[in-house]
C-alpha cells in the first residue's frame, strides 16, 4: 500500500496497543515510523531494474523476520520508556503487529508480498485492493489525527481506534469476496463470447473496489473485461490481445524473462518495441500503459540476444479519456475504453504477428 496507509496503520495498531501506556500521541508517532520500516527495502541496491522490480516486498517484509525483529525494537522501546518496563511482552507484541501488519495488507494489493519468505519464497498477492484506497485509509487516517492532538488516553479515543481498526479489516475481507465474485461474473460473461480462458484473475481498478479489471488468460493471448457492481444488463465490452508468446521462447537463456513470467505467476505478454523483446506484467497498469515493462532482449544477427534489462516508458500510463471512462463504467454506465479499443484493432492488423516471430524483427 501507498506510504500514508502504511503510516496509519502503524499508528492506529500502536495507539491502539500502547496508548494508555505512553500517550496516544508517542504512540502514534512511534507506531507511524515503525509501519513504514519495511519499506526501506528499497534503498537496497540491486543490479538491474528487473531484480529492483521482482525483490522489493521480500525479506522486509518477512512475517519470520518481524517475529525476529520485534523483541530487538521492542526491547530498545522498553529502555528507552520508562513506562514501558512493566509491560516488555505487550511491547514486543505491539512492534510484531505494526511490522507484520504492513505486510499482510500488501499482501492484499496485486504487486505481491514475500510474507513467508524464506520458507514460501513466492510472493503472495491477492489483489482484492488497489495500493490507494481511500476508503480503507479514511478512517484510519481521522483516528491517527485525533490521537496526535491528544496527550491523554481516554476511552472515546480508545472507542474510535478500535472502530477504525475493525472497520478497515473488514473492508479488507470484504474486498476479498468482491474479488470472488467478480471472477465467477467474470467467467461467465467469458463463456457467453465463446472464451475459455486456462485462468482468471480479477483486480481492485484505481482508488476502489466497485470496479474491477478481469484478465482472462490463454496461451497465445489474453481478454480484458472491466465490470461494475453497478452494471446494468448491457453486455460488457471484452478487449482481447496478443501475448506473443514465440518472443519468449526465444530467450530461454535469459534470467531476467524467468524472472518476470515468475513475479508475474504468468500475467505478462511480450512486445517487439523496436527490435527489443518488452515484456509487461498484465496485472498493474491498464493496456497499454502497464506500470512495469521492462526490455530483456533485442534483435541480434541469429535473433534475440538478451540485454541487461530495461525499463520501458514508451507508454503512457493513462491515456485521454480514461478517467472520464474510469467514472462511467465505475457508475454502472457502458463505455468503450477508447485507448484499448484501437489497440485492439491495430494488433489485429495483417502483417502484425509476422514482424513479432523468434528472427530478427
Amino acid at each position: 500500500m501507498d506510504s500514508l496507509t502504511q503510516f496509519v496503520l502503524g499508528a492506529a495498531v500502536s495507539t491502539a496497543c500502547l496508548g494508555s501506556k505512553i500517550g496516544p500521541r508517542r504512540a502514534a508517532l512511534i507506531g507511524g515510523a515503525l509501519g513504514t520500516l519495511p519499506d526501506l527495502d528499497v534503498l537496497i541496491p540491486f543490479a538491474d531494474p528487473v531484480d529492483t522490480f521482482v525483490y522489493h516486498r521480500g525479506w522486509t517484509h518477512s512475517l519470520f523476520v518481524h517475529a525476529i525483529a520485534a523483541p530487538l525494537i521492542g526491547e530498545a522501546m522498553v529502555r528507552g520508556f520508562k513506562a514501558l518496563r512493566e509491560h516488555r511482552w505487550l511491547t514486543y507484541g505491539a512492534v510484531y503487529l505494526i511490522l507484520a501488519t504492513h505486510a499482510m495488507i500488501d499482501a492484499i494489493t496485486v504487486y505481491g508480498t514475500r510474507i513467508f519468505w524464506p520458507f514460501y519464497p513466492d510472493p503472495v498477492g491477492v489483489g482484492s485492493v488497489f495500493i490507494i484506497d481511500p476508503l480503507y485509509t479514511l478512517p484510519l487516517l481521522g483516528v491517527v489525527i485525533w490521537a496526535l492532538f491528544k496527550r491523554q488516553w481516554t476511552r472515546p479515543l480508545k472507542r474510535g481506534v478500535a472502530a477504525a481498526l475493525i472497520l478497515s479489516t473488514a473492508y479488507m475481507g470484504l474486498s476479498m469476496v468482491l474479488q470472488q465474485r467478480m471472477e465467477v461474473r467474470a467467467a461467465k460473461v467469458f463463456s457467453e463470447a465463446g472464451i475459455e480462458p486456462d485462468r482468471v484473475f480479477a483486480i481492485a481498478a484505481p482508488f476502489n473496489t466497485v470496479l474491477w479489471k478481469v484478465i482472462g488468460l490463454e496461451d497465445d493471448r489474453y481478454h480484458n473485461v472491466y465490470l461494475s457492481f453497478l452494471d446494468g444488463e448491457d453486455a460488457p465490452t471484452i478487449y482481447s490481445h496478443p501475448r506473443h508468446p514465440e518472443l519468449t521462447a526465444c530467450l530461454d537463456d535469459s534470467p531476467a524473462r524467468d524472472k518476470l513470467v515468475w513475479f508475474s505467476r504468468g500475467f505478462y505478454r511480450a512486445d517487439l518495441v523496436e527490435g527489443k523483446v518488452v515484456l509487461s506484467d498484465l496485472r498493474m497498469g491498464l493496456t497499454p500503459g502497464y506500470a512495469f515493462r521492462f526490455a530483456v532482449a533485442q534483435s541480434g544477427q541469429d535473433g534475440f540476444d538478451p540485454i541487461v534489462p530495461e525499463r520501458d516508458y514508451s507508454h503512457r500510463r493513462s491515456t485521454e479519456g480514461d478517467l472520464a471512462w474510469l467514472q462511467a463504467r465505475m457508475a454502472g454506465m457502458p463505455a468503450v475504453r477508447a485507448a484499448e479499443a484501437q489497440l485492439e484493432t491495430a494488433e489485429a492488423l495483417p502483417g502484425l504477428a509476422d514482424a513479432s516471430t523468434c528472427g530478427r524483427g
